[in-house]
């Protein structure tokens, strides 16, 4: 390499910054530090999310966009198939792809000599958005990505375990993070929205299925906690029947829809709810919950193994599905709620426990720890037995 930084280039996320997704808010914190590791960071945008206007370097990452179709399932599939093309013309050191759809492509990186890194951010086969096919191109893409790439990283013991069992390999395991958050001032956002500072419930997440914003509407509603009110942020990447079944159901509910938040406006929401919920039935490591707990807030998560594996005490889970359950949670943490001191040794732990710093100095020393174990003739014996 000469001494010359390690060039890496990011393919299967839309962009960054302040675009949703966990993907993307992963990648959003890791590719600078990566940066200040001694990579040159490249990242292969969708036109859709981010267009070449909107593409000047951030933090010392470089951006590149590519044309997207819009269309819910093609965008992923055709981007990384023009990226995997842009790489092999302009050579990087390593490709690393990000997620299990656009793994699909790694076969044919490797084919064309790239040194590929797959991180597997959960089983998206499983979400309830996608139909028969989807599902199946899904599990050809986990299939591909984690038998015929360089490396293999998992965001969770479940997914490592996942892996394992199906595809006889293992992978570094290497979770999502979250940073330490200064409490802001101000309470503009609040205002706004005409919120009161510790009495609202917040959940932040795309609009799709598996978020499972109806439980949460339901049980809010079933709860029936005075003076609280019930807060969504986020919404869907595609208008769909689901995002106007749960526009409905909020409306009714009189819950507050604030659309998607960023920077200042998504840490004054945080910094002052009184309750975080994450009712999902599909999760990697849910990087939401990661950040609601760095703001020191109480939260119910619903008891699946990805939000169990974040290891937080049996009161802050309930039962996936069960609107009772989680009613009668939701009135019992309006109510008691967490001490100061309380708080704060929550914003130790899990900062201490998910750390940004500690995750790219992992994901740096497995990018060189491939450098010379990549070549064509390995996959293609692999890929012609």
């Amino acid at each position: 390499m000469n001494n010359r930084p390690l060039r890496v280039m990011m393919l299967g996320l839309r962009g960054f910054p302040n675009i949703q997704g966990g993907v993307e808010t992963h990648t959003e914190h890791l590719c600078p530090l990566l940066v200040v590791l001694g990579c040159d960071v490249t990242v292969l945008t969708r036109s859709l999310y981010k267009p070449a206007a909107a593409c000047s370097p951030w933090k010392g990452v470089k951006f590149v966009s590519l044309w997207t179709p819009k269309s819910k399932g093609l965008e992923a599939i055709v981007h990384s198939f023009l990226g995997v093309i842009y790489a092999a013309v302009k050579r990087p050191d390593i490709l690393h792809i990000q997620a299990i759809g656009p793994a699909l492509m790694t076969p044919l990186a490797r084919l064309l000599g790239l040194r590929v890194i797959v991180t597997h951010h959960g089983p998206d086969y499983d979400r309830q958005k996608w139909g028969a096919f989807a599902r199946l191109v899904l599990q050809l893409g986990e299939r591909w990505g984690m038998r015929y790439s360089n490396g293999r990283i998992v965001i969770s013991k479940v997914i490592a375990d996942l892996v394992l069992t199906k595809h006889g390999v293992t992978a570094e395991q290497i979770p999502n993070g979250v940073d330490l958050p200064l409490f802001p001032n101000s309470i503009e956002a609040l205002n706004k929205f005409k919120l009161i500072p510790g009495h609202y419930v917040l959940l932040v997440s795309r609009m799709v299925p598996e978020k499972r914003h109806l439980d949460l509407i339901a049980a809010f509603k079933l709860a029936n906690v005075p003076n609280w009110k019930l807060v969504l942020v986020g919404d869907a990447d595609h208008p769909d029947a689901y995002q106007r079944e749960v526009i409905e159901k909020a409306i009714e509910a009189g819950a507050v829809m604030t659309g998607i938040q960023q920077g200042l406006a998504l840490q004054e929401l945080y910094a002052h709810a009184g309750l975080f919920v994450l009712p999902s039935s599909h999760e990697g490591l849910p990087i939401v919950l990661l950040e609601a707990l760095s703001f020191g807030l109480p939260v119910l998560a619903s008891d699946i193994p990805a939000n169990l594996e974040v290891g937080l005490a049996s009161a802050h889970y309930f039962p996936l599905g069960n609107i009772e359950v989680l009613a009668n949670s939701i009135k019992q943490w309006s109510i008691k709620g967490l001490t100061r001191s309380a708080r704060e040794s929550t914003r130790i732990w899990v900062t201490e426990r998910y750390n940004w710093q500690i995750i790219a100095e992992k994901t740096y020393k497995l990018y060189l720890s491939r450098l010379s174990k990549a070549t064509f003739f390995s996959v293609k014996k692999k890929l012609s037995q």
